[in-house]
């Protein structure tokens, strides 16, 4: 079936180079295809709300160079939305929605979460495709995902700029870069800011061994060093409690055990929230060199889309609406090279692609001599 009138949404965490991607959906559905186009207003919340914009060409000039999203974003799931303090399952009120307004075809731009609930809607029959948006690069079955590319030149030159105030001064400074499960951004950012050591979530540290790192530089007559660390680098006995604890998440065999297990697996998480500061304090004691934390947080989110993010974003959006113009549905347009690739929504929806241990990065990154702290 041929879409006529077509749905578009951002979802989760905003991420420069969605409005790009809207941009390049919607100039090519429109013009080229000659398809009606709605925005729903704050992600899955404007879709189980029923609230939305008409789109036309005239809505979408000005937006490839903004950053965040126009239509705004949510992270509500649309199988678990909450009302009045209440989990319920929205999707048939959705689907509802959509038949009401005429749609043919839902557009969503959004990471693992949006996967979720887009295999949510597709079992239920809407025709849904999936555009690869984090930055954390996670997202199974796409070589990358637009707000990557932007997210790591912020973070590198971040890196930048601390290596001359840990120079100056003769300390240590962690940059603390966004990353829960993936450490692509802090890898990348890493390698391309020159940083001492890389901390990522995929390969756990030993204090003893930055610490040598550390060492060796300051024997080298290196008075300073810059540790490029993931939010969710863990040490090995961080990492250990906390596969411990997802372990009785999954072999739980009662709601009340599953429940018990999730409360333990939210208190683990919570002792270690504060790891980087932790790791700080330890180094400090170890090596005599006073040591600072440089949280980025979300200023790696926010801001212009770099050249190589609008390139992507645009192209994907184009390659999207070929997509819904042929009728194929149920997949995430995902980028392939230099071109785009259908892949089944199947394949993506609960799975994640994080940092291969034997990733070229990781070799290169030992290869130049960045400790890796294991």
């Amino acid at each position: 079936m041929v879409a006529k009138r077509v749905g578009i949404l951002t979802a989760g965490g905003d991420a420069p180079g969605l409005n790009a991607v809207i941009r390049g959906f919607g100039k090519t559905a429109i013009t080229h295809y000659g398809m009606e186009l709605i925005g729903f207003r704050d992600g899955i919340t404007g879709l189980v709300e029923n609230r939305y914009i008409d789109l036309d060409a005239s809505s979408l000039s000005g937006i490839l160079t903004r950053g965040g999203t126009f239509l705004g974003t949510s992270r509500d799931k649309v199988n678990k939305y909450m009302v009045n303090g209440e989990s319920k399952n929205m999707v048939p009120t959705v689907k509802e929605n959509l038949e009401k307004l005429g749609i043919n075809a839902l557009v969503m731009l959004g990471g693992g979460g949006t996967a979720k609930n887009a295999k949510q809607l597709m079992d239920a029959g809407v025709n849904v495709i999936l555009l690869p948006k984090t930055i954390d690069n996670d997202i199974w079955g796409t070589d990358t995902s637009f707000g990557f590319a932007t997210a790591m030149e912020i973070a590198t030159e971040a890196i930048d700029r601390l290596h001359s105030t840990a120079h100056s001064h003769h300390r240590i400074i962690l940059a603390e870069i966004m990353g829960h499960r993936a450490g692509w951004l802090s890898l990348g950012a890493g390698i391309a800011g020159g940083a001492d050591i890389i901390l990522i979530p995929e390969i756990p540290y030993t204090v003893e061994s930055v610490t040598a790192t550390i060492k060796s530089r300051i024997a080298r007559g290196s008075t300073f060093s810059v540790i490029a660390v993931a939010e969710g680098a863990r040490d090995t006995t961080d990492t250990a409690d906390t596969e411990a604890a997802n372990l009785l998440v999954k072999t739980a065999s009662t709601p009340e055990a599953v429940r018990a297990a999730k409360t333990h697996l939210a208190n683990v998480e919570d002792s270690q929230r504060e790891h980087t500061f932790k790791l700080a304090r330890e180094l400090e004691a170890a090596t005599g060199l006073e040591t600072r934390v440089s949280i980025l947080g979300y200023v790696q989110r926010g801001g212009t889309p770099s050249a190589e993010d609008r390139l992507l974003a645009t192209r994907l959006g184009s390659a999207t609406a070929d997509h819904v113009a042929a009728g194929e549905f149920g997949i995430l347009c995902a980028a392939r090279g230099q071109d785009t690739e259908p892949v089944p929504l199947e394949e993506v929806a609960g799975k994640s692609k994080l940092v291969p241990t034997d990733h070229h990065w990781i070799e290169t990154a030992r290869k130049i001599g960045t400790g890796l702290g294991d």
